[in-house]
């Protein structure tokens, strides 16, 4: 089973009392302790923010790491195929990508996924899934970037978060820059088995996910309406 959870934003980085997605994607392991590991590329490997999983997933049942790709392991190959989780953080999407392909990191990633890893991000780590992503990678502007491609489609987060979200990715649809897509706001995940959507879940009660594509030449937005995780037994 293939599985990729991408979030709009949220997680151990912007909901430190709302531990709600982490402990989903935990949940979504079939190991009794997964081992979790955090790769920052996008961030640069800022030291704060590998602190800041270590202390937030070390009172979960799982083991730790985080991949840097300025301090990589002798072994990367090795060390790629011995993790049961991937957990992406935010920042330069655009960055992340071409020191991940540089590394090799992509296939290597590719790989584990194929193989039963899960995949899970928010933002650049969401994004970075999809074919095309909204990206802020680019100064001055959100603008389309090329990703991956495991999954199909484009992808927007932070689509409350950050008011010129929504008009950017509307904008993109509409002049042809971009595919139809999914966008997600904070704290909303969309989980995908087997390339597949699967569920949307959230870790706020309001926080909601949009299908947005272009029909006869207009943008169209449709509500999808996640499971409150709250209030769910999903985790």
């Amino acid at each position: 089973m293939r599985q990729i959870i991408a979030m709009g934003g949220g997680g151990f980085s912007m909901e430190k009392e709302n531990p709600l997605l982490d402990l989903y994607i935990l949940a979504q392991s079939q190991k009794e302790k997964p081992r979790v590991c955090f790769v920052p590329t996008a961030s640069g490997d800022a030291e704060g923010y590998i602190q800041k999983f270590y202390r937030c997933f070390e009172k979960f049942e799982c083991e730790t790491a985080h991949l840097s790709v300025f301090k990589a392991p002798i072994d990367l190959e090795g060390f790629i195929a011995e993790q049961d989780i991937f957990y992406v953080g935010g920042g330069n999407t655009r960055n992340l990508l071409l020191l991940w392909k540089d590394w090799k990191i992509d296939e290597l990633l590719r790989r584990a996924y194929q193989k039963g890893a899960i995949l899970t991000g928010l933002s650049a780590g969401s994004i970075c899934w999809f074919e095309q992503g909204v990206t802020d990678s680019f100064p001055g502007k959100l603008s389309s970037l090329e990703c991956l491609g495991l999954l199909k489609g484009s992808n927007c987060p932070h689509y409350d978060g950050e008011k010129e979200r929504r008009p950017s990715y509307h904008k993109l649809i509409e002049n042809g820059e971009m595919t139809d897509g999914y966008a997600a706001d904070d704290g909303v995940a969309l989980h995908y088995i087997n390339e597949s959507l699967h569920r949307v879940v959230s870790s706020r009660e309001n926080a909601k996910a949009y299908s947005v594509k272009k029909e006869e030449g207009s943008v169209v937005e449709s509500e999808v309406r996640p499971i409150y995780l709250k209030e769910s037994a999903l985790i």
